[in-house]
């Protein structure tokens, strides 16, 4: 079994900003699969199917970004999940917008929900797809720049990099970590 957990902040407040793109991953990897996003455990909105033959949950924490490991750590031990079967994916002003990083295991940088996930797992190993946000022209902007609101333009931009992200994420689940990483970064 694999946990895909995409970091954000409860929508729809949150909805369409940068630091939502692991919830905008989730959903575009559930409408592909047609998996319903509507039961809720452990302060998070998830789903259950069959991706590519494995079973998955898409996980959406509820809790805010900075504590998203308080909603990932439930699941993982509920369902004996092992870490290297715990996809993270959220947004990275480090990577330019439409792009992705994809990373086996390593700390968390500067970004809170993933600080969140390796606090509550006690690990860093576990897999992560960074969707990248860039960054913006003053750094004392930065709170405003990834929860603020976005033009459409902006928007379809960053959907580029969620829609990569879901295919790096289905790639993960068909061919490993090691090929979603070669083919995708």
């Amino acid at each position: 079994m694999y946990l895909i957990a995409g970091l954000g902040n409860p929508e729809p407040e949150y909805n369409r900003t940068r630091h939502n793109m692991g919830f905008d991953t989730i959903n575009e990897i559930a409408k592909k699969y047609e998996i319903a996003m509507t039961r809720i455990k452990f302060n998070g909105i998830y789903g259950s199917g069959t991706i590519e033959g494995e079973k998955v949950i898409l996980l959406k924490p509820q809790t805010f970004m900075n504590l998203s490991g308080e909603c990932i750590k439930p699941f993982v031990d509920f369902y004996k999940i092992p870490f290297e079967n715990v996809l993270v994916i959220y947004d990275d002003m480090d990577t330019k917008i439409g792009n992705i990083r994809i990373r086996k295991q390593g700390g968390p940088g500067t970004h809170n929900g993933a600080k969140s996930v390796v606090h509550e797992l006690g690990s860093e190993e576990f897999p992560r797809i960074r969707v990248g946000i860039g960054r913006p022209v003053d750094e004392y902007d930065a709170i405003d720049y990834v929860i603020g609101k976005i033009n459409d333009e902006t928007y379809e931009a960053l959907c580029q990099g969620v829609k990569k992200a879901a295919e790096a994420a289905v790639d993960f689940l068909k061919r490993g970590i090691e090929h979603a990483m070669n083919h995708f970064n």
